[in-house]
């Protein structure tokens, strides 16, 4: 069964530091999390933060946040009225689609966020990314529309 259809929505300036950290952290995965707000099935991200990959004996394939660092970050979102509503890893040379660690990992996990952003960066530079949202019974992932949204954004001078 899935959910029914989301929408996040991903200022373009966001966009651009999750980009920058993704693309610093290759060869490796690079992680972080998506903060915003839910509004019903609407999810507006306000701000990406990036975390570190805590992952050692395998980083290029394989990613986990600091669960200190976590909790801190999430008590800072809440604390200003936001919430971690998802979470972003990159596919180093690999297609941005979840893999089956990155799902069974999801259908393990204590923690049910909203959104995984998959991006593939390949040579250092990022391809493209997508977004995943897992099944209502935790099964598997299901893409979504990845929005990335110009509202609010000034326009380039000129």
């Amino acid at each position: 069964m899935t959910p029914a259809a989301f929408r996040l929505s991903i200022p373009r300036s966001v966009m651009s530091g999750l980009r920058s950290h993704l693309e610093a952290g290759y060869p490796l995965e690079a992680c972080g999390v998506l903060i915003g707000r839910i509004d019903g099935q609407t999810y507006t991200v306000r701000e990406f933060r990036p975390m570190r990959n805590t992952v050692v004996d395998r980083p290029h394939d394989r990613y986990r946040f600091d669960d200190l660092e976590h909790l801190r970050v999430q008590r800072e979102a809440e604390g200003r009225g936001l919430e971690i509503i998802g979470i972003v890893h990159s596919h180093p040379d690999h297609p941005a689609r979840p893999s089956a660690f990155d799902t069974n990992w999801a259908m393990d996990s204590r923690d049910s966020f909203n959104a995984y952003v998959v991006a593939r960066v390949e040579r250092g530079g990022m391809m493209e990314a997508r977004t995943y949202r897992l099944s209502l019974e935790r099964a598997r992932f299901e893409e979504e529309p990845l929005l990335i949204d110009d509202a609010g954004e000034k326009p380039p001078p000129g």
